[in-house]
């Protein structure tokens, strides 16, 4: 098994690297600061030094994934943003961190996994997402701005398996509500159990769940 998880440096992403690595899966993983790449070379990945927000740091990411035949591919670099509670307008710094990261850098990802050998055949293509980025389940307008961010990510994952879905199975998941720096200390479920259910959800996936969105059970969710 060939891993590749974009965005690992706490939380979510560092835990599918401890697990996918436990049980023996060769692992690639990004972080963008020096201590995060060695917190993941310590868990025996190959850790590559990336932020997905900066043109000349991701522009360095197609060689290093050149013909690696990954069967996982997993985009997680994600940021909240401000936490407004209603129809307040984010500064355009505010509006600019939080796209360049959960879109423009899953844009950069994206098309690195479209280049030849990246993937391998029938790979599995994942980005993480959040039920607050669904229309049809939303009832509340807090966190606006990641709401958004994240109805524009689940919109690159269906153009994603429109080019991909010949070679590869690309969904969009929710992780549930995680206890992380960004879900908070009373957040149902941990990291572990969370990335548990995920990688079980991957490994069934079949060609005919391309282009869905799933909850870390496996349930779908309305666009």
């Amino acid at each position: 098994m060939n891993v590749l998880v974009i965005g690992a440096s706490r939380g979510i992403g560092l835990e599918f690297v401890r697990q996918y690595r436990a049980d023996g899966a060769k692992v690639t993983a990004t972080a963008r600061q020096p201590d995060g790449v060695a917190a993941l070379r310590a868990l025996g990945a190959e850790a590559l030094s990336l932020d997905v927000a900066d043109a000349v740091s991701a522009s360095g990411l197609g060689w290093p994934l050149a013909d690696a035949g990954f069967h996982v591919a997993i985009y997680n670099a994600g940021v909240y943003g401000p936490r407004h509670a209603g129809l307040q307008a984010p500064t355009r710094e505010e509006f600019d961190a939080v796209m360049h990261v959960n879109v423009l850098g899953a844009m950069r990802a994206l098309q690195e996994f479209a280049a030849p050998g990246v993937l391998a055949r029938g790979a599995k293509v994942v980005v993480l997402s959040s039920r607050m980025g669904s229309l049809g389940e939303r009832r509340s307008s807090s966190g606006w701005l990641y709401r958004a961010s994240k109805a524009a990510l689940n919109s690159l994952l269906v153009d994603a398996s429109l080019q991909l879905g010949a070679r590869a199975t690309c969904v969009a998941v929710h992780p549930g509500w995680v206890r992380t720096d960004m879900g908070g200390a009373q957040a149902d479920l941990d990291a572990t159990a969370s990335v548990r259910d995920l990688r079980r959800l991957i490994a069934n996936l079949s060609p005919s769940d391309n282009g869905r969105f799933l909850n870390h059970d496996g349930q779908p969710i309305d666009w």
